[in-house]
C-alpha cells in the first residue's frame, strides 16, 4: 500500500526579494556611466534579480519550499500496487520507505522499463513496438516481484537543512527532476522537485 506523509501548513511562501545589496552589486556589474533610463533600469533589475536569485538559493533550505504530502510504497510493496498507485497520481517515481520510516530507495517509471527490457526506450509507441515485437509477455519478468526488487538504491536524497543551490547542483549532476528530503534521522519529511523551486523563485513579494 500507498503511504502518504502527512501534509503541513505553510505561513506562506517564500518571497523573493531584491535587497540594497542586490542593486549595489547589479550596478557595478553594468559597465559604463549610468544615465537612469528604462533601459538602464531594465538592465539594472535584470542583474539584481540575477543576485537576489543567486543569494536565496545559498540560504533558502530544502524544509522551507518542500512538498511534505508525499506518496510513499513500502519495500514489500507488490509492484502492481506501485504501478496503480504512480498511474493514478500521474506521478513518475515515489520512495520506498524501510519498517523504520527510512528512504530506502527509489522507484522510477525507468525502472520498470529496464527490468521489462525497454530501457531506453521513452516514446510509449516505441514501447508498444517492443512489447508486439516479444514472444513473450513484457510484464512476466516482474509480475511476482515487490519494490525494494526493482528500486533504486541507495537512494539520492538530501537534507531539510540542504539549500537550494545544493538541489540545483544535485539536480544536474544526478540528471534528475525531484529528491526525497530527509530529518536527522534519516525518515521521509517531503520531496522538492524543480517546479517547487521555480515556484520559490517566481512567488510574489507580499
Amino acid at each position: 500500500m500507498a503511504d502518504k506523509i502527512p501534509s503541513q501548513n505553510k505561513d506562506e511562501a517564500f518571497p523573493v526579494e531584491v535587497s540594497d545589496s542586490d542593486i549595489y552589486e547589479a550596478m557595478t556589474d553594468v559597465q559604463g556611466y549610468l544615465d537612469i533610463t528604462a533601459s538602464d533600469l531594465k538592465e539594472v533589475y535584470r542583474h539584481a534579480f540575477r543576485h537576489a536569485m543567486d543569494r536565496m538559493a545559498a540560504s533558502v533550505k530544502a524544509k522551507e519550499i518542500m512538498t511534505t504530502d508525499v506518496l510513499a510504497v513500502s519495500m514489500d510493496t507488490p509492484l502492481k500496487d506501485v504501478a496503480e498507485v504512480m498511474a493514478e497520481k500521474r506521478i513518475s517515481g515515489l520512495p520506498v520507505l524501510d519498517d523504520a520510516g527510512r528512504v530506502a530507495g527509489v522507484i522510477s517509471e525507468k525502472d520498470f522499463l529496464s527490468r521489462m527490457g525497454v530501457s531506453g526506450r521513452t516514446h510509449v509507441m516505441a514501447i508498444i513496438a517492443a512489447a508486439l515485437g516479444e514472444k513473450a509477455c513484457l510484464k512476466m519478468p516482474i509480475r511476482s516481484t515487490i519494490a525494494s526488487d526493482i528500486m533504486a538504491s541507495p537512494a539520492i536524497t538530501v537534507h531539510e537543512e540542504s539549500t537550494v543551490f545544493e538541489i540545483i547542483d544535485l539536480f544536474n549532476k544526478k540528471n534528475i527532476n525531484r529528491v526525497p528530503v530527509v530529518d536527522s534521522s534519516g525518515k521521509l519529511a517531503g520531496i522538492v522537485s524543480r517546479a517547487d523551486i521555480l515556484r520559490a523563485q517566481l512567488v510574489k513579494q507580499r
